[in-house]
């Protein structure tokens, strides 16, 4: 039932980030699905899985992803469905060994509303996450302010800045400190053929202790890293490849730095 309220609440927040959008002028829009494969390198593994909290498994999962840009700002969204192999888990719960093949949904949807003729964007996002078998849920919601760089070399980025409400399983609800990060891309050509390095960066800083329990004895720093770097090919208009580096310290209910490598393979709608 989770999921599916998950679902619901994924599709009524891209409903009501496109509403009013029909008779604004559209800059870009894509939409693509894509399999991906993560593999958490050995020492992630390690110090997730002996002590640090967060116990880490490899995982295949499918993902939506879509986002526009219109006259008045832009849109952005992404559902991951994460070992989709393994739905019929419902029956586990939190009991015993720590499960780490349950299926999981991920969702994002972010907003950033241009400020007058300004590159100033009132910005939020939204970013959940559910866990099939075990009743577990996360909801991050960031509200403040973005700016937009726009270059002609291909380079583009777009810095964000806002306060941190956090509703959690174990730890409640509440204020969660701040979250300060990135999005950026560059386009390039080599060797004739069409290539972009993108980057996610998230920090959250002055985090309440309210949320740094993990369920062991170590506890989450009041600062946390999370983000990924990619590298991607454009084969084609339809097909996309990648490889990306994911990265998270003191995040994930990991009291450590871990990290991991994504293999994406993607078709562009």
């Amino acid at each position: 039932m989770k999921n599916v309220k998950m679902l619901a609440l994924a599709g009524a927040t891209f409903a009501a980030m496109t509403a009013g959008s029909v008779q604004a002028e559209q800059y870009y829009g894509f939409m693509d699905v894509s399999l991906n494969y993560l593999d958490w390198s050995d020492k992630a593994e390690d110090r997730s899985n002996n002590g640090f909290g967060g116990a880490k498994e490899d995982f295949f999962y499918l993902e939506i992803e879509g986002g526009a840009g219109y006259d008045w700002g832009d849109v952005y969204g992404f559902v991951d469905f994460e070992n989709p192999q393994n739905t019929n888990t419902s029956e586990r719960d939190f009991s015993g060994a720590p499960v780490t093949d349950s299926f999981r949904i991920a969702a994002k949807g972010s907003i950033a509303y241009n400020i007058g003729k300004s590159n100033w964007n009132a910005y939020g996002h939204i970013y959940s996450l559910t866990v099939g078998g075990e009743g577990f849920f996360d909801q991050n919601i960031v509200v403040g302010a973005s700016y937009d760089i726009n270059t002609e070399s291909g380079f583009w980025m777009k810095p964000f800045l806002g306060l941190h409400y956090e509703n959690q399983t174990f730890s409640g609800s509440g204020f969660n400190g701040y979250m300060a990060g990135w999005v950026l891309g560059y386009n390039f050509k080599a060797m004739g053929q069409d290539f972009m390095v993108s980057q996610w960066h998230e920090t959250e800083f002055a985090r309440e202790d309210q949320f740094r329990g993990n369920g062991t004895e170590h506890t989450l720093k009041s600062v946390g890293q999370n983000g990924a770097v990619a590298l991607w090919w454009n084969m084609t208009p339809k097909f996309t490849t990648g490889i990306q580096y994911r990265y998270a310290d003191n995040k994930l209910g990991t009291a450590a730095y871990h990290d991991a490598i994504i293999y994406t393979a993607k078709y562009n709608f």
